[in-house]
């Protein structure tokens, strides 16, 4: 198959010297860690306004206990606790508000090797990853923390004469590790379709594939569930199930894009067998001219 000099051009830019490449690469790592230093500091200096607004869900979760939600406390048991909570809050938040310019500056490094429909077909996918990252964090944030810290709080005992009270006081690192890992957790999960579909269009798997191995994909999406959250049905079951829906979601994504991909091939051919015609029909006609 001949290539184009559309083609021959994308290729000569692509194989720049070895040390160009490094000398891009080192600025788009400058770009990327100060980005994220930047939003390192913004979230640190807001470290205490953050983790009052992730405490929220554990107020609406004391409501559905029935509850005071004013008097929701937490503790830290070590001096330092508190400040390496907020430490660790501020990277998260940091990495999070940084992602889009870290995942355009990966993209403009590796853009330059790639031809321009391969540019063209990988640009969605930068933009739908944070998008589906950030749904999954707002169902974490405004259904499944307050249901775990519902379930959690429904274990609490009252004092009486035969029995002691026992009331639940989170640590504010420990509250901050469940609201991070079940945000990391569906985040994680909410790019499923984003990787089947990039792994369907460099043809790696297949619609096929993927709908005859449903019964695998649900057992494994329950144990997934079961490692990644807290040691609870209400999480396990709440992160399985919107995993096993992805899943027919990115095979309905891939079955789209096989079909995309079927009519792109058609058309190729159908330009192909154009530009054959009339390369014959202008030999044919060279050759019966008068000398």
């Amino acid at each position: 198959m001949s290539v184009s000099d559309s083609e021959k051009d994308e290729i000569e830019k692509s194989s720049a010297p070895l040390m160009e490449h490094l000398i891009e690469l080192r600025r788009r790592l400058i770009w990327s860690i100060g980005g994220f230093f930047v939003a390192f500091l913004v979230c640190f200096f807001f470290a205490k306004k953050l983790f009052n607004l992730l405490v929220v869900p554990f107020k609406w979760a004391t409501q559905w206990a029935g509850l005071d939600p004013h008097k929701v406390e937490l503790i830290y048991t070590a001096p330092q606790e508190f400040f390496f909570t907020q430490v660790k809050l501020a990277m998260f938040g940091g990495m999070v508000i940084a992602f889009p310019l870290i995942a355009t500056q990966i993209y403009k490094f590796i853009a330059p090797g790639l031809y321009k429909n391969e540019r063209n077909a990988f640009l969605p996918f930068l933009i739908a990853s944070p998008i589906l990252f950030l749904m999954g964090a707002s169902l974490v944030y405004f259904f499944f923390t307050p249901m775990v810290m519902w379930f959690f709080l429904a274990m609490q005992q009252a004092g009486t004469d035969d029995q002691v009270q026992i009331s639940l006081l989170p640590k504010v690192s420990e509250y901050l590790s469940l609201i991070m890992t079940l945000i990391f957790s569906f985040g994680l999960v909410f790019q499923l379709p984003v990787v089947t579909s990039l792994m369907t269009r460099v043809g790696m798997l297949s619609s096929k594939a993927l709908a005859e191995k449903r019964k695998w994909a649900i057992v494994i999406a329950f144990v997934v569930a079961a490692v990644l959250t807290p040691p609870d049905p209400m999480s396990q079951i709440g992160l399985a199930i919107p995993t096993i829906l992805l899943y027919e979601v990115s095979i309905w994504a891939a079955r789209f894009i096989e079909r995309d991909q079927v009519k792109q091939k058609l058309a190729r051919e159908k330009q192909e067998a154009a530009e054959a015609v009339a390369e014959k029909a202008a030999k044919a006609s060279s050759t019966q001219a008068p000398s």
